[in-house]
C-alpha cells in the first residue's frame, strides 16, 4: 500500500535522522491498534537520494512480520529505483536488532545486488526512538559477510520481475511517443494492450 507524502516529505535524505522523522508521522498518525503491528515499509530513492516513494509491504502480529524479496522490490523496479531504505516497527518499545532482522536485511541486500538497487539502512522504529542498521555498521557487516545467499526460486522470480519491468517502461515510453504525436488513445490502447487510465496518466506525467 503506497503511503501518501507530503510535498515536504519527499526530500533529500541525508542521515537517518531524516527517515526518522517521516516514518515516526507515519506510524503516529496510525489508530493506536495497529501501532501494535509490526508494519515493513520499503522507501525508494532516485540517484540523488531523493525520496521517490513509501511503500507498506507488509503489516503484520504484534512481534513479527513475513517479508518477502519480490515484495520489497516490485515496487522498486517499477518505480526506478535505484537505491531503498527498509524500515519497520517494533510495537514493544524495544530497538534492539534481532537476529530475524539481520538475517531479512542480509536477504534484502544479496537481492538488492542481483537487480542493482542498493540497499542503503535498515531502520528499527518505535513511536519515540529509532534505531540504524547503517550507523551501528551492521550494513557494511552484512554487506561483507557472505552468509546469505539466495536460492535458485528467489533468483527466478527477482530476474522474471526485472524483465517485466523492463517490458512494462519499454511499453511505456511507445505509448507515450504516440500520444505526444497525437494518436487516438483507442488505437493507443490496441496497440499496446494498456488500458485508459494508464495512457491518460502518461499524458500527466
Amino acid at each position: 500500500m503506497n503511503v501518501r507524502l507530503s510535498k515536504s516529505q519527499k526530500i533529500e535524505v541525508l542521515n537517518s535522522a531524516d527517515i526518522f522523522i517521516i516514518m515516526q508521522a507515519i506510524l503516529l498518525r496510525e489508530n493506536k491498534i495497529r501501532r501494535n503491528q509490526e508494519h515493513f515499509w520499503v522507501i525508494g530513492l532516485n540517484a540523488a537520494n531523493k525520496i521517490l516513494f513509501i511503500e507498506l509491504v507488509s503489516l503484520g502480529a504484534t512481534n513479527r512480520v513475513d517479508v518477502k524479496p519480490a515484495e520489497v522490490f516490485r515496487i522498486a523496479i517499477y518505480k526506478s529505483a535505484i537505491k531503498m531504505i527498509l524500515v519497520h516497527n517494533h510495537p514493544s518499545g524495544s530497538i534492539k536488532v534481532s537476529e530475524p532482522d539481520r538475517d531479512l536485511t542480509d536477504r534484502m541486500i544479496k537481492s538488492g545486488n542481483m537487480l542493482a538497487i542498493e540497499v542503503l539502512d535498515h531502520l528499527v522504529i518505535t513511536e519515540e526512538a529509532y534505531m540504524s542498521f547503517a550507523d551501528k555498521g551492521i550494513m557494511t557487516e552484512l554487506k561483507q559477510s557472505g552468509r546469505y545467499e539466495l536460492i535458485d526460486k528467489e533468483k527466478s522470480w527477482l530476474q522474471e520481475m526485472k524483465l517485466e519491468a523492463e517490458l512494462d517502461r519499454k511499453t511505456k515510453e511507445v505509448a507515450a511517443k504516440f500520444l505526444k504525436a497525437g494518436v487516438d488513445i483507442e488505437i493507443i490502447k490496441q496497440a499496446t494492450g494498456l488500458t485508459k487510465a494508464e495512457i491518460k496518466k502518461l499524458k500527466v506525467d
